[in-house]
């Protein structure tokens, strides 16, 4: 075995040594730390079971398009070629709605025949309608805005309704719910490192004489400080583990009350735990939380310790 394994081996060995001598206080902070945790993993887990929900959404924005009524037929209908180049060929559907044929239409479908009557003339414009298709999910909506524009400056456009604004809004929720759990990590993270800061401080102050023998003794700083960075390491990643274990039993009387709202709409929908990468990437990073926190402290303590 190398020198290099062997002060990694020893380090490793008396990190766990320091912590079997005081396992009581080694829990409690292990549960501190994963109650902070807990919740930015638990908003991780719902982002990523609702992302790709928000992917699979039928996003087919519909736009209508409303003439002016001092605008001809011609005018109208002159504006297909353009109206199609916009859209673009292949990612929509372009139909024009003749006013007489929206009038017989509104006529069918409502029981508003007899009112329409007595105001003579047709009071609907010429129009087109249409089916925009090619958008994977509610971030790609977001062209919509683009060709609306583009179709609100054609000459005779009297108005341009588009109905995919709850696209927009479940876009701009997920930004939101992402960004608040960003910030909510962050302050999180900062608590996480606090309390490995304080609990390194501590064993510094026990161990005061044994690291001063140590230093008598030609220890180098490394070798030092090499068992406080794996017990700050050892502390996070024992609390992303609770932390995660809590979340995924917590996932269970959710999922019983989420059953049943889902089946009213016709779903099946459930909260699944995160893959293994997930939780690989979120141990590894409560473990790093530790590290740092161990980092700091020990390099704020030992100094002080001749």
């Amino acid at each position: 075995m190398s020198p290099w394994l062997r002060q990694h081996r020893f380090a490793f060995g008396s990190a766990l040594s320091t912590i079997r001598k005081s396992p009581g206080s080694f829990l409690f902070n292990v549960l501190v730390i994963a109650f902070a945790l807990t919740l930015p993993f638990a908003g991780i887990t719902l982002l990523d079971n609702v992302r790709p929900l928000s992917e699979q959404l039928s996003v087919d924005p519909e736009i209508s398009l409303f003439m002016r009524a001092d605008a001809s037929r011609a005018d109208a209908e002159a504006l297909a070629p353009k109206i199609r180049q916009i859209v673009a060929p292949g990612k929509g559907e372009v139909s024009f709605i003749a006013r007489e044929e929206a009038l017989a239409s509104l006529k069918e479908t409502t029981s508003l025949g007899d009112v329409i009557e007595t105001l003579g003339d047709n009071p609907l414009p010429d129009s087109y309608v249409m089916k925009l298709g090619g958008f994977a999910s509610a971030g790609a909506a977001a062209q919509v805005d683009a060709i609306t524009e583009q179709l609100r400056t054609l000459p005779g456009v009297d108005t341009v309704q588009v109905d995919s604004a709850w696209v927009k809004r479940l876009a701009a929720m997920l930004a939101i719910l992402r960004l608040a759990l960003l910030l909510l990590a962050a302050t999180l993270s900062v608590v996480v490192i606090a309390v490995v800061f304080n609990t390194i401080r501590l064993q510094v102050l026990t161990q005061k004489e044994e690291i001063s023998v140590a230093k008598l003794l030609g220890a180098t700083n490394h070798f030092i400080h090499r068992p406080f960075f794996y017990t700050g390491a050892l502390l996070g990643l024992a609390a992303g583990a609770v932390a995660l274990g809590a979340v995924a039993v917590a996932l269970r009387p959710l999922n019983t009350s989420i059953a049943e709202f889902a089946r009213l709409y016709g779903s099946d929908f459930q909260l699944l735990p995160l893959d293994g990468f997930a939780v690989a990437g979120l141990l590894t990073m409560s473990a790093g939380l530790g590290l740092v926190g161990a980092q700091l402290s020990v390099r704020r303590h030992l100094s002080r310790v001749s």
